[in-house]
């Protein structure tokens, strides 16, 4: 016989309640079953456990030392099964969340603020998605989110929309193609594109706008960084296409211009990606529903 959990609640009860009748009680077991468990784990370990016959109950060392590992395991137990079942409930849980565009950060960090305010118990964290595949590592369950404009056909993963949005062209306030109302993927062939640093076929000003149209820019470069991505657009380094909500903060302040990809708007939609067993969990539920509520726009109608 090997000790287990139910001989240490055995020896804690007889310990609080110094009875074998109302310990037995506790366990839903007859005072006969109770005593026979008792006799039979003190046969296998060869020692004796408590002192029979005296009143109140009396444990032996070796009972003693038996009760003070009851004291320190069971309180462990308790905690590991009470988070166990708000795990079950979708109360407490791990939040790992990647991020595959540097813009999401301005709209994004006001949402981890609320969120870990509202849910304590939700282990969270943030990472940037550019060194590592993303979705691969969403089905491993290494991170548990992942933020992205380009959903891939995975099975076992749920997307979810949070927002719509346009994608817009920035350019220095005096760049010549400021004085169009929108523009052409002919008129990038002269200039140098700023990207994130990203594959090609995920870049909308790619894939929507410039390889349809079967054009090239005269020069590519990459930054990781929104903030210094437009600070090389003023000055005339290049040219970048962003989310129109991006772009938001730095038109109000004058800081670039920013004109339509096209006479139709080339638009996509922001979402969040969850392994489709996991999408239902309440603590993930609310995370979108707060990420939604702070979004810079309205989300798309699916």
């Amino acid at each position: 016989m090997h000790l287990e959990l139910k001989h240490l609640r055995a020896l804690s009860l007889l310990h609080q309640t110094g009875s074998l009748a109302a310990a037995a009680a506790r366990l839903h077991l007859t005072q006969s079953a109770l005593s026979h468990q008792l006799k039979a784990l003190e046969e296998a370990l060869g020692v004796a456990l408590v002192r029979r016959g005296a009143r109140p109950l009396r444990f032996t060392p070796a009972g003693q030392r038996l009760l003070a590992l009851a004291e320190q395991v069971l309180p462990q137990v308790l905690a590991a099964e009470r988070d166990l079942l708000r795990l079950r409930q979708g109360q407490a849980g791990r939040l790992y969340i990647v991020v595959e565009c540097h813009s999401c950060f301005e709209w994004l960090l006001p949402t981890l603020d609320a969120y870990r305010e509202a849910w304590p118990e939700v282990e969270l964290d943030l990472v940037l998605g550019y060194s590592f595949e993303p979705l691969p590592a969403l089905l491993r369950g290494d991170v548990d989110l992942v933020i992205t404009s380009d959903p891939q056909a995975l099975a076992g993963v749920a997307y979810e929309p949070l927002f719509a949005f346009e994608v817009l062209l920035a350019m220095a306030k005096d760049h010549p193609l400021a004085a169009k109302r929108w523009i052409a993927p002919e008129d990038l062939r002269d200039q140098v594109l700023i990207t994130y640093p990203v594959e090609r076929e995920r870049l909308d000003v790619f894939c929507k706008f410039l390889d349809p149209a079967g054009v090239q820019p005269a020069g590519h470069r990459t930054c990781a960084l929104t903030a210094v991505m437009l600070q090389l657009v003023a000055s005339r380094r290049g040219v970048c296409a962003l989310p129109d909500w991006a772009l938001a903060e730095y038109l109000a302040r004058a800081y670039v211009a920013a004109r339509p990809l096209g006479p139709e708007p080339v638009k996509g939609t922001l979402y969040a990606a969850l392994r489709q067993a996991e999408s239902d969990l309440a603590y993930c539920r609310q995370f979108l529903e707060m990420a939604r509520e702070r979004s810079p726009a309205q989300p798309e109608k699916f």
